[in-house]
């Protein structure tokens, strides 16, 4: 496979830098991607950055993330402007007594919906926001826990949107046999080792059995000390808009619960389709904000557009995400790290290799599910060959890919987890990182002692 060596490390290099010196995830990767297309085309480099932009936009996955933000944007939104998760947090607060038990509820709520982890990050957020605000919750520490119960908890359970792609894949690339890919993959299950511990580090830290350090431990007392739980910068009402005092007195708990219900259900009965579940969800809340008299028709079909327009920033950072992975692609930089360290990948050390070589890929690339589709028939085939443990490997490969959806500031699972609860994309990306990268620590060591 052609690649471009060392140099197609560089556009990622560039993201990362200046995301860090910004604090603005959108132009950290256009910038990134136009190094790139300099790399990749520097008679023409322009061209080839509009025809990247083209191609991400012809994307279908990028479309469907597309309806699917927007839709949710939409329902969040009106839930917010009639006072109905307002009314929620105000009845669920009154039963939970402690910022841990508010972490706590939390944490639950996110194993409870583990069919996709856009559902998850963006129910729960919502869901959650009204209670632990009254406990002085940083929305660091609370979108921390919210991106950890999403992607680590959906791989974890087998009938979820993440194991039905990869039962589907394995099957695909010849791995498992035809209808043996979903057992293939629960036997994997118990050796997906990060999504493991950071499903259980978020309860932990949320509990304060694990001290919070380094940025999560200064928006921490940010928020205890002066009551600012949204970072320095961020207004709530920029982020989902005012809600009307009128609709607010007449809205009752179940205004949010129904929806929400409704949401889960639909999911579920639709095989599983996210986009399907949120379009019947926005659909049954539109009639009852209308039939209960909340808001009149014309301000509810206002509501709704305006929705669409709270998702312009976190579908700005997914499409330049998306970017990014096209110059990624071009460069070859998946080829370029597996060829890398395919001579050290022994036995033992084929577990470990894989899961961070591929957290690192996952990480550079914004791609958990793609890029296995090119990773899965070279290195499960390899993993045969030197006699490793295949489930093990397995749990390797798709631990990598938690630990890439929870950790890139431009994935769309950490975009969305950010924007549910109501914090900026980098600042929740630098908070829960040092936590990631400790169970990422973990697991590598854990994949040792069992290979």
């Amino acid at each position: 496979m052609e690649h471009f060596g060392v140099v197609s490390l560089i556009p990622t290099a560039v993201v990362l830098a200046v995301a860090v010196w910004t604090r603005r995830p959108v132009e950290s990767l256009i910038i990134g991607a136009l190094v790139g297309f300099v790399i990749l085309a520097p008679g023409d480099p322009l061209t080839a950055f509009t025809d990247g932009m083209v191609a991400v936009m012809r994307n279908e996955t990028v479309g469907w993330i597309i309806l699917v933000c927007a839709l949710f944007g939409s329902l969040i939104t009106l839930l917010v402007r009639v006072g109905a998760a307002a009314r929620f947090g105000d009845a669920a607060s009154a039963r939970i007594r402690t910022r841990g038990g508010s972490l706590a509820a939390t944490w639950l709520l996110g194993l409870a919906v583990f069919i996709d982890d856009y559902l998850n990050v963006l129910a729960v957020s919502s869901s959650v926001k009204r209670f632990t605000d009254r406990h002085r919750v940083s929305r660091e520490m609370l979108a921390y826990v919210v991106d950890s119960t999403a992607a680590p908890v959906c791989i974890l359970v087998p009938i979820s949107t993440w194991a039905a792609y990869f039962s589907g894949l394995l099957e695909e690339t010849g791995c498992a046999a035809s209808g043996r890919g979903l057992s293939l993959y629960i036997d994997a299950i118990p050796f997906m080792l990060y999504a493991w511990l950071a499903v259980a580090l978020a309860l932990l830290v949320g509990t304060g059995l694990v001290p919070a350090v380094g940025p999560m431990r200064k928006a921490e007392r940010r928020a205890r000390e002066t009551g600012q739980v949204v970072p320095p910068g961020l207004e709530e009402a920029k982020l989902e808009g005012e809600t009307d005092p009128r609709a607010a007195e007449r809205a009752r708990p179940w205004h949010f619960i129904v929806p929400v219900v409704t949401l889960v259900a639909a999911t579920w009965i639709l095989d599983l389709d996210i986009l399907k579940g949120v379009v019947v969800a926005l659909g049954l809340t539109l009639a009852i904000v209308v039939g209960t008299r909340l808001l009149p028709v014309r301000a509810a079909l206002d509501t709704t557009m305006a929705g669409v327009l709270t998702m312009i920033v976190p579908l700005a950072t997914v499409f330049g995400g998306f970017l990014l992975k096209e110059v990624n692609d071009g460069l070859g930089l998946t080829a370029y790290l597996i060829e890398t360290v395919e001579p050290l990948m022994t036995p033992q050390l084929l577990p470990a290799i894989t899961f961070l070589t591929m957290s690192l890929v996952a990480f550079a690339t914004a791609s958990f599910w793609g890029i296995f589709a090119v990773a899965v028939p070279i290195v499960l085939p390899l993993a045969d060959s030197v006699g490793a443990q295949m489930p093990l490997v397995i749990g390797a490969l798709i631990s990598a890919s938690a630990f890439g959806s929870h950790t890139c500031f431009y994935g769309d699972s950490t975009v969305l987890a950010a924007r549910g609860s109501g914090c900026g994309v980098v600042e929740h990306a630098l908070t829960q990182l040092p936590y990631a990268l400790f169970a990422a620590g973990l697991a590598a060591a854990g994949f040792l002692v069992l290979a």
